[in-house]
């Protein structure tokens, strides 16, 4: 499993990079046929207003992908809410190929 972390038009501490790497493994827990995952970090700049944090997640599995975005107020909130829904798509086309 390939893991990118790219944050946009700014640099992440090691903290937040920790945490995405700490938590991205669950992914693999329910899928282990994973190939790439790519997390993109992004600030949202519209019209000077208060910056929301986004946070991209795209999986790779042989013959499908996922993708999910979320935004927040922090890095954190964003990134706990886009795994979610990352997990329970997974999950759900899991249940679907198995079924």
């Amino acid at each position: 499993m390939n893991l990118n972390i790219r944050s946009v038009h700014f640099n992440a501490d090691a903290k937040l990079i920790h945490l995405v790497e700490k938590k991205i493994s669950k992914l693999n827990q329910v899928n282990a046929r994973i190939t790439d995952i790519d997390v993109f970090l992004k600030l949202d700049n519209i019209a000077h207003a208060i910056k929301d944090k986004i946070v991209e997640i795209k999986v790779l599995v042989p013959r499908h992908s996922f993708f999910v975005k979320h935004s927040c107020k922090s890095f954190e909130e964003s990134f706990e809410l886009a795994l979610d829904s990352m997990l329970a798509q997974i999950k759900r086309k899991k249940d679907k190929t198995s079924a």
